[in-house]
């Protein structure tokens, strides 16, 4: 799951805050999945979202983005702001309503969740801050019939040495994220590589050695890039 920083909301969200003594209340609030892949054959999909915090009430702000961050019209979730009492779990529905998609590759979007807690009307004189939490995990637009599966992909990866980098090339229909990579034996940040796509890892050299994520969200077997 990708978490963007901890934020102070405006907007829907109100912000009460004094000069002296803050209260900080954030957490509680998880989604049921670190990564969503919605056939493109299906009518909807879901996800569950929870609730663990034994007292607070939570405000929560469901949206779609693409891959710049911006939110898009070409889904619908279901419901996109509702409150969540403390333990307990509601079932989100995405519908994509978009044009059509490419059928011979995935297309990924992120699926976003902001909460806060609400705010008690009889605290709203002390000396508090409401600060919000954004949960950011990425919702894949998966083909049905593609020839390959998708616990395959990482096995098609090949690597090259260019003159500005290793080059990785991704010869499947599918999204492939790397973890844990590294590169002549120098640690490098996550990345993913687009279906039937490639990407450099600048100023690297040397045999690439990576994990990826399959679509339970776990951490593959550790494997090397072959050229």
């Amino acid at each position: 799951m990708k978490m963007k920083g901890r934020q102070i909301v405006g907007g829907l969200f109100a912000l009460v805050m004094a000069a002296s003594t803050i209260n900080a209340y954030a957490g509680g609030i998880s989604l049921g999945a670190t990564r969503i892949i919605y056939m493109l054959d299906s009518k909807q999909t879901s996800i569950p979202l929870s609730n663990s915090d034994n007292k607070n009430v939570f405000l929560v702000q469901n949206w779609v983005s693409d891959a710049n961050g911006k939110k898009v019209s070409d889904f619908v979730v279901t419901p996109p702001l509702f409150s969540i009492q403390p333990q307990r779990e509601n079932i989100l529905r995405i519908m994509y309503v978009g044009q059509p998609l490419p059928t011979d590759r995935e297309t990924v979007f992120y699926f976003n969740s902001k909460a806060v807690p609400a705010i008690d009307k009889e605290k709203l004189k002390s000396n508090m801050l409401q600060i919000a939490t954004q949960s950011t995990i990425k919702l894949f637009m998966r083909p049905q019939n593609l020839p390959s599966s998708s616990q395959d992909a990482p096995a098609t990866l090949r690597c090259q040495q260019t003159s500005s980098g290793v080059q990785v090339s991704n010869p499947s229909p599918y999204y492939v994220t790397l973890v844990q990579l590294r590169i002549g034996g120098k640690q490098y940040e996550n990345t993913m590589v687009a279906p039937k796509g490639s990407l450099t890892i600048p100023e690297s050299r040397g045999t690439a050695v990576f994990q990826t994520v399959n679509d339970y969200g776990a951490v593959t077997k550790q494997q090397t890039c072959q050229g």
